[in-house]
């Protein structure tokens, strides 16, 4: 006879099984109109972490995004999924606040770079990832999924909160046009921004009509590195995003994978293996700390994005800006308002909570306690919301071995 699972959640998916055969390139991608579409989903966190980088911290545009493009393609074609490549979020918040007291310098930021690949690189390879999972709960991971979805919605509203009826005509139309799937919604969004931009800002089209290629490669900011940097990009940045590169790009991205594309799963290992490869690669070509994000691949699904294709089409798009038009990034950028990138990410925290509820519905009530109790705290940090989980699941197994001992 079957015996149920202990802690009453139905497993999002089976253990990913290795098989030799498996091509690292997936060729089933698509490039369809949707998967145009949807490349563009995550617009909302990428452009407002790498303006403040550029225009704050001071790094290459064209090593910036040059890097970002090279991480996306890969991605793309590897994993054959909407697998995001993101900024790490606390290294960039923390990279801005620090460089005005010139604490944070490109040296800095290519030094977390180091450290961070490196030791998810560790990681992967050495099978931590297996034990890992073995020791995080079902209701863990489902509750960083949720705050995180909440997370990103509350952001989202923060960012609405500059210009709201432009916020909410934005919203309305969106949902509306979600409605038909055989309108790409994301294209249609991004004429509606361009067209507000303009309207916004007149002279933004005598900005942009002057923009001419211009070919640039990136430089490395590896020379001239000190053991000050070193330390600095340690203790300031790398170690703060930890429990954040854990929680999102990590243990909620594979979740979320596998529950949309069961057929083509992943593992905590293999994130954790890119994660580590991409950012050694970007601290020698001069970019910044890349990861995964369960949110990334929430606004790529959303907008319509079912294969790989969309971060080889966002990826190919960033090499072009990088190549050819870095010296004029700033100025493209400004074609986004903040409200309407600020809808975006609201309705990719919106999907990564409403794709949770299949998850929580057939949980038991201590296990749904396990998952509130990660939720709430991972609104206000993630690291605070992974112990507090893994204390609460420890109570709840402890009150059921009691349960199980009496007669």
């Amino acid at each position: 006879m079957k015996v149920a699972e202990p802690t009453g959640i139905r497993p999002a998916s089976r253990k990913p099984r290795r098989d030799r055969r498996t091509p690292w390139i997936k060729w089933s991608n698509r490039f369809d109109r949707h998967e145009w579409a949807g490349a563009f989903g995550d617009l909302g966190t990428l452009i407002p972490f790498v303006v403040g980088y550029i225009s704050v911290v001071g790094m290459d545009p064209c090593a910036v995004l040059f890097v970002f493009g090279v991480a996306m393609v890969a991605s793309g074609m590897h994993y054959g999924t909407p697998v995001p490549v993101q900024p790490m979020k606390a290294i960039g918040a923390a990279a801005a606040a620090q460089s005005a007291h010139a604490a944070v310098s490109i040296h800095t930021v290519a030094a977390a770079g180091l450290v961070t690949g490196a030791l998810w690189l560790v990681l992967g390879l050495t099978g931590f990832a297996k034990r890992l999972r073995a020791w995080i709960s079902d209701g863990v991971a489902i509750g960083i999924v949720v705050g995180l979805g909440l997370s990103l919605a509350w952001t989202g509203l923060t960012m609405v909160a500059n210009g709201w009826l432009l916020g909410i005509v934005t919203f309305l139309l969106t949902v509306a046009l979600l409605r038909f799937q055989a309108i790409p919604t994301m294209l249609l969004l991004l004429v509606f921004s361009f067209i507000v931009a303009l309207i916004q800002n007149p002279e933004l089209a005598n900005q942009l009509r002057v923009i001419h290629p211009q070919l640039r490669l990136p430089v490395s900011s590896l020379p001239g590195m000190s053991w000050a940097d070193l330390v600095t990009g340690t203790v300031l940045l790398a170690l703060p995003q930890l429990p954040l590169t854990l929680g999102n790009a990590v243990i909620a991205t594979t979740r979320e994978n596998n529950r949309l594309f069961p057929e083509r799963m992943v593992s905590e290992g293999k994130l954790m293996i890119s994660t580590g490869v991409m950012n050694l690669g970007s601290a020698l070509t001069g970019g910044i700390p890349m990861c995964h994000g369960a949110g990334g691949m929430a606004a790529h699904v959303r907008f319509g994005a079912r294969t790989g294709g969309a971060p080889v089409i966002l990826g190919t798009i960033l090499l072009v800006l990088a190549l050819g038009f870095s010296t004029s990034i700033e100025t493209m950028f400004r074609m986004f308002p903040s409200a309407i990138l600020g809808v975006i990410l609201l309705l990719a925290g919106m999907q990564l909570v409403l794709g949770a509820r299949s998850s929580i519905r057939p949980a038991d009530v201590p296990t749904r306690w396990v998952i509130g109790a990660t939720a709430v705290l991972v609104l206000w940090n993630v690291a605070a919301g992974f112990v507090a989980g893994m204390i609460a699941d420890q109570l709840v197994r402890s009150w059921r071995r009691r349960t199980e001992r009496k007669p």
